[in-house]
């Protein structure tokens, strides 16, 4: 059953600097600031929301497509999406732009001095989701995540006008947005995914209060960070998953994009909600014990293992027909 997940696409490039831009800043001089820092670690990660969701998806069997704008840079990213189960095709490459690019050095003091390039990510609003339903014979759900605003737009409404299950999930787009966009992002949504903080700041910048909120989604997903997911709808009792249990803590960056994505591979193998939502708590475990978003490797039968130690084995043996982990 095919899902599209539309979001950003990007390579993040992250240095370390041994010592403190502060020792570096004249604060009555910031004005005129000229200054570098030597960088002695570069790592380059493959990263963006969407990618992040889909590569997760795939190492548990599903086959998702990936719906975003990349430069003619993304030849090498592709080739590890797709060896990796990801359906690039309806990935839209610009021909003047290079894909998008998170630039970030880290002092001693953990401050930091970033920079984002959206580049090829402002095309993604070309981009229709009629010719991609067509292609693989009709779409169940799309995942709205955070893109160009313009595509997320297009987007959202194309899914209401062609009648396909969206999930909405702002995320970073939130703290730019203003409250008439989130209601047009959100409003008829199957699923509304956000954190705490985000629930907050919806209801804050559409004056919705959370109850109106509640009644314009299908069902609501909360994640708590460390105190897991919660899960709500008017035609459910709410669900409280906890986290499941780590073994080392390396890197959180990516654990919401892997819950996510284990979240949408148990509702696309029908699935019920709190295994789905248990699936996704043990899928952003791995991605919390890695360094990047897309390093981990999944085994089926320790994963299977992990997650009835977390969660009981009957919660296992009602995932384990539905994935395959295939790209070990």
């Amino acid at each position: 059953m095919p899902i599209a997940i539309a979001g950003s696409i990007a390579t993040d490039h992250l240095m370390t600097f041994t010592g403190r831009f502060a020792d570096s800043l004249v604060v009555d001089q910031l004005d005129k600031i000229s200054v570098s820092f030597l960088a002695h670690r570069l790592e380059i990660r493959r990263g963006g929301v969407a990618a992040n969701i889909c590569f997760g998806m795939a190492g548990l069997g599903q086959r998702p497509i990936l719906v975003g704008a990349v430069g003619e840079d993304f030849s090498d990213y592709r080739s590890w999406l797709e060896r990796h189960g990801v359906d690039c095709t309806s990935v839209h490459v610009s021909e003047t732009q290079h894909t998008a690019r998170f630039v970030c050095t880290t002092d001693d003091d953990m401050a930091q001095i970033a920079t984002f390039y959206a580049g090829a990510m402002s095309e993604a609003r070309e981009i229709e989701l009629g010719p991609i339903a067509q292609r693989v014979g009709g779409l169940d759900l799309v995942l709205v995540g955070p893109d160009d605003p313009e595509a997320m737009r297009r987007h959202t409404q194309e899914c209401r006008d062609r009648g396909i299950p969206f999930v909405a999930d702002p995320s970073q787009q939130l703290a730019f947005s203003d409250g008439e966009f989130i209601k047009q992002l959100v409003d008829g949504a199957e699923y509304l995914i956000t954190n705490e903080y985000e629930s907050h700041l919806t209801a804050q910048k559409t004056g919705w209060s959370q109850d109106e909120i509640n009644d314009r989604v299908r069902y609501r997903v909360t994640t708590l960070g460390k105190d897991g997911a919660r899960i709500t709808g008017a035609d459910i009792d709410p669900i409280e998953v906890p986290a499941a249990r780590e073994v080392t803590r390396a890197d959180p960056t990516g654990v919401g994009d892997a819950f996510r994505a284990g979240f949408l591979t148990g509702v696309n193998s029908g699935i019920p909600l709190r295994q789905s939502a248990e699936l996704g708590s043990m899928l952003a475990t791995y991605v919390l014990e890695t360094i990047g978003t897309q390093e981990y490797e999944l085994g089926r039968g320790r994963f299977l293992e992990r997650l009835a130690d977390s969660y009981g084995a009957e919660s296992a043996e009602i995932i384990a027909p539905h994935i395959s982990c295939p790209h070990r």
